[in-house]
Formats: structure tokens, sequence, C-alpha cells
């Protein structure tokens, strides 16, 4: 049984009650996020703090679903703001629309743009963590350096992926690894290794790279070998991918900002493999940043800081291609190790379903097990009873928050009728009854937070183009009366004049 409820009052409300109390149905560890559904009372929780304060999940990860306009990146974006105000960094690794660059900004962080024309990631540069490695030194320093290297050859062969629309083979990945060692040892101080360098040094052949080939002297056995690595390495520098990832960084990610975003709103709907390559880049750079972090403070040469990442739109890349969910599963599942929490944020457990491969589909699933925290907005009910399976859902707890995607009602005087499920829903942490909550925005969150920018009218555009309008037909009308024969001025005017001049 749930504990009773407990109402909160001010001592001046109630006095008169006391000394009777009871126990909270509701946890109040972690961010204030709304308040209980059916009770009023305040509902508070977060990955971070129910993990490491109240310890009430093993994991400290949220897994969201729900439809689309209902409020989840609102409740994220409320988390981000609770948490940044306690110390953690906010890390925002993909803003597709964007949803968080205003927070982020406002928190005073580190807004970066990626996408044609707007800047680029290089996914050779070991970033954060070769400057981390090079300030500790040591072996402590060479251990951070190899995990930059294996870093960076797990981006490389997800951009290969993503390209080929199937994984590597092992031979190319070894083949990649000696490429990437040759490079690091022969290149200068203060030069980053780019992609254009890699190819390079496959066709030259040297013999460190060659012996991983096993082509025993022989150059048609080599070429045989590294030709299909070749030819995909050319098809993400002279595709869709090449402008983004073929120079050095445009901007780095500063390891001491108070919140990051990595703004990829610029890229278009269409470029799936843009988008994809974008967000496993971004999270790759921005990952590798907190590692750096961890270290510098296991070597006390930096405070600890936590880390909170935002992976918003989940199913954009596990659809580029096959084995990008592998990526992403090797991403997340050491973060209870790494200091780092994570929210990830998707429509239905159907993207999981529409993978390629069984395989695929069930370490999509794995997400959603895993994960400490399960909150659910607004979902069909065919939905609600797929996850009551993973999750573990009552029948009113599924007709609750199915009822939830109902659309509005029928405007009758054309007022804009909010949707009954919109900033409802319902937190699942392992077999505990659901804590269904409502949370009201405010003000300053409604400034920052419109998911429907694109569909807000512009009121001083509105007002400027009614203004010019005026100014146009009231210059049409002074050139209409202007072009009146009789008018001084007008054509015909003189000859007209003539005819009646003796």
């Amino acid at each position: 049984m749930d504990p009773p409820t407990m109402w909160r009052a001010t001592t001046v409300q109630a006095c008169g009650m006391w000394p009777f109390a009871a126990g909270s149905g509701s946890p109040m560890t972690g961010v204030p996020l709304g308040q209980h559904l059916f009770t009023g009372a305040t509902v508070c929780g977060d990955p971070l703090n129910w993990f490491t304060r109240a310890r009430y999940i093993s994991n400290p990860s949220l897994f969201m679903l729900g439809m689309p306009g209902l409020g989840k990146s609102t409740l994220v974006n409320r988390m981000l703001i609770g948490l940044a105000a306690t110390g953690v960094v906010p890390l925002v690794l993909g803003d597709l629309k964007p949803d968080y660059a205003d927070t982020v900004r406002a928190l005073g962080g580190q807004v970066i743009s990626i996408g044609r024309g707007r800047g680029g990631i290089n996914v050779l540069d070991p970033g954060a963590m070769g400057e981390a490695a090079a300030k500790i030194g040591g072996e402590a320093g060479e251990v951070l350096k190899a995990e930059a290297h294996g870093r960076v050859l797990n981006m490389v062969a997800a951009l290969i992926t993503i390209v080929r629309g199937r994984p590597m083979d092992d031979h190319e990945q070894s083949v990649l690894s000696a490429v990437l060692h040759h490079l690091r040892e022969r290149t200068p101080e203060g030069r980053a290794v780019l992609l254009p360098d890699v190819l390079r040094v496959l066709t030259e052949g040297p013999p460190r790279v060659r012996a991983v080939t096993l082509d025993r002297g022989d150059d048609a056995r080599y070429r045989d070998a590294v030709d299909p690595l070749h030819r995909s390495l050319l098809g993400i520098l002279d595709g869709p991918l090449g402008d983004t990832f073929a120079s050095e960084t445009s901007t780095r990610i500063d390891p001491d900002a108070p919140a990051v975003c990595i703004d990829i709103s610029g890229i278009g709907e269409a470029d799936t493999q843009l988008t994809a390559a974008a967000m496993l880049a971004a999270w790759s750079d921005g990952l590798g940043t907190v590692a750096a972090s961890h270290a510098l403070a296991d070597a006390g040469l930096a405070p600890r800081r936590w880390f909170f990442t935002v992976l918003d739109e989940l199913w954009r890349p596990l659809r580029a291609a096959s084995g990008i969910v592998d990526r992403i599963d090797a991403l997340t599942r050491l973060n209870r190790s790494l200091g780092l929490g994570d929210a990830k944020i998707t429509h239905t457990l159907k993207d999981a379903e529409a993978l390629g491969t069984d395989a695929d589909r069930a370490k999509a699933r794995g997400f959603v097990e895993r994960a400490g925290m399960v909150v659910c907005a607004g979902l069909p009910k065919t939905e609600m009873e797929d996850l009551g399976k993973v999750v573990g859902l009552s029948r009113r707890e599924i007709e609750l928050v199915s009822s939830w995607s109902s659309p509005p009602g029928w405007g009758v005087n054309g007022d804009n009728e909010e949707p009954p499920g919109r900033g409802r829903f319902l937190i699942k942490v392992g077999g505990r009854p659901g804590i269904p909550i409502k949370v009201a925005i405010t003000d300053a969150e409604r400034r920052l937070h419109n998911t429907n920018t694109r569909w807000t009218p512009n009121e001083d555009a509105v007002e400027k183009a009614a203004a010019r309008a005026a100014e146009q037909v009231a210059r049409a009308a002074r050139e209409g009366l202007h072009g009146l024969p009789g008018t001084p001025g007008a054509p015909g005017t003189e000859a007209a004049a003539g005819r009646w001049t003796a």
C-alpha cells in the first residue's frame, strides 16, 4: 500500500492542525517537476538525484515516450534547469528542432551549430580527451590516449556504417586502427589529423598498414584488402557527409561551460544520413569530454563534475543504418561508471520495432528495460499495452495514459484548446505504482521553450507588413489620381489643354 499523501501549508495555515501529520506518497528528492494529478502534492525527481541521493533507481537514466506536442521536451527542459542549478552540466548532444538551445543560452552555456555551411566536427580529433591525456601524462595519460583512439575508431566505423548501410568487416577495423596509429606518430604537434589523411595513407600503403592486411608483399592482395574501405571513405568525403566531417572542428566543446548544446537543426529533414552522422559525432565528442573531465578529476587536476545528457528524437539515428543501435548501446551502457545521467526521448516503442534486424530490435527494447525511470506522455492504448509487457503497467495506468492521447475538443468560438494530455506524465520506477503528474510551466519557461515557433505568428512582422501594405495602397491611390487626364503632370494634359486654347 502507498503511504498517505502529505499536504503542505504555511505555519500560519497549519498551526491549528499540529501535531497531526502523515507520510508523503510522492517523492521529494530532485528537481520539482509538478503536482500529483490526484492529490496535488508536489512531485520531485530526476535520474541523477534518484540514483545518488534517494537511491530509488539503480541506473541514472530516463526513457521518455509520448505522442508529439504533449510536452516531453518541456519536462526535460525543466530537469535541465533544475540540475544546472545544483552544479550538474547539461549536455544536449544533437538538438534537432532546436528545443534546448535557448535554455542552454539562458544558463550561460555554449551552443555549437553543426551542418552544411554552419560548422563541422573532425571525427579524428581526440578533442578534450587528447588535451587531458597531455595534461595528465604518465601511465594514466597513456591509458586515456588509448581510450581516445578507440573512441575515434568507433566513430569512423559508425560513419562508414551509415554510408554503406551495414557494419564494417573486422579486418577493415584493424586496417583503420593501423592507419590512425601511423598518422598519430607522424603528424606534427598541434596539427589535427583529417579524413583525407587517412585516404593518403591507404594509397601509400606503409609497412605497418600492409602488415595488418596479410598482403605478404603482394600489392594486388593489399589493394583487394583496402579498396572497399577506401571506397567507403571516398563516399564519406564526396558524398552527403563530406562538408561536415572532412575539415577541422569548427568549435570545440568548452569543458568548463555550465551547459552545452550541439544544434543540428540546420540539417534538413531529408538528410537522414547526415542527421544520424551528426548526432553520433556529437554524442562521441560530448561523451569524450565527460571522460576527459573525470580523468582530470581522478588525477587531482580539476574538480569532480556530473553530467546529464539528452538524446532526443532517438528514432532518427536508429533508422539510419543497421548497426547504429550497437553504437548507441555502447555509448549508453556505461553511464553509471561515467558519472553521467541521460534522458532518451522517442515517440513509441514502434520506433524500435521498425529496425531492420531482430538483434537491433532487441537491443533497442533494452534501452527501455535498463532505464531507471520510464516516463510516459499520452500514447494510444495498443502502445501502452505493448509497453506494459516491458515495464509492467496496471490496467488503470494503461487506461489513464491512453486517455491523454485524445485530441482536444472542437472549439465553439475558435479558441485554441489544449489536448487533454498536454503536460501530463506517468513516472514508472521498477514495479512501483506509477506517479501521475501535471506540469504547469512558468512564463520564463514558456519564453525559452516553444517547439511550434514556425507556427507562431510574428506579431512584429505582421504589424510591419500591415504598415507596408497601407503605404502601398496610399501610394497607388496618389499615383492613380496623378495619372488622370487634367491632373497637372499627367500624360496627355498639355495636348488636351491645347485643343481649348485659341
